[in-house]
Parts: structure tokens; sequence; C-alpha cells
């Protein structure tokens, strides 16, 4: 008949098993989201400097020469529900579109696109003669 079974002990200098686990438990979590984390992306914004009148930012989110790109009046009358907003690619016209409010703001995004790097891409909103730029780095 053979006695009770025990589990063999730790050897002398090795964690306790609990912290074995949970030092375990943690890099795998780590390895987790490391995994499915996408690549970091290279987000900017600008906005125009003036403290009166027609405040326009743009945003650029992709990384490199890739970016969907969002134009914003921050500031617009209360009665106003859209307007016109322009994109420009290094001072050349590309694209007009319809933005519409958000809360507080007016916006419009285009979708991502290959501008490529060291573009001056820029927002304008009919009525305002502010422009807000960002070069895509």
């Amino acid at each position: 008949m053979t006695g009770p079974t025990t589990a063999p002990a730790p050897p002398p200098n090795s964690p306790p098993p609990r912290a074995r686990r949970s030092a375990l438990t943690l890099a795998l979590a780590g390895l987790a989201v490391s995994l499915s984390a996408t690549p970091a992306a290279a987000d900017s914004s600008a906005c125009t400097h003036h403290f009166s009148g027609p405040q326009i930012c743009i945003r650029l989110e992709g990384q490199g020469g890739r970016n969907a790109v969002t134009g914003i009046w921050t500031n617009p009358p209360r009665h106003v529900t859209s307007r016109a907003v322009s994109l420009y690619r290094n001072g050349q016209l590309i694209d007009t579109a319809t933005a519409t409010r958000s809360g507080k703001a007016l916006t419009h995004s285009w979708p991502a696109e290959d501008a490529g790097t060291d573009t001056e891409l820029c927002v304008k909103f009919r009525g305002s003669q502010r422009m807000a730029c960002q070069t895509t780095r």
C-alpha cells in the first residue's frame, strides 16, 4: 500500500509557486496585448492660432505618408449646421466636401490615402480666410 502523495518541495532559492504563476500570467498577458496591438500611428493635428474668428484645425490620422484627413471648425456660429470645406495638397485644391455639425464643431473626414511624406495638407472652410495645415512625416 502506498502512502499519500505530496508535491515535491520547490528548490531552496526559487520563488513560491504563486509568484511564479503571477509572473507567467503577466508575461502571457503582455505578449497577447503586443500581438494584438496595431502599429503605432503618427497622428498629429494643427489649428489656426487666432483668438477671434473661426478656429480651423486639421487632424492627420495614419502613419508616414498614408493618412486620413479631418477638417474641423471648432467654433462655428450656432446656426451653422454645415459648410463647404476644401482639402489642399501642397497648395493645390484636391477636393471640396460638406462638413456637418458634430456637437459644437463642424467636421469632415477624408479616407486614408497615400499623400507621401513631407507633403503639406491643408483645410479651409468656405467663408473663412484661415487655413490649417499639417505636413506628413
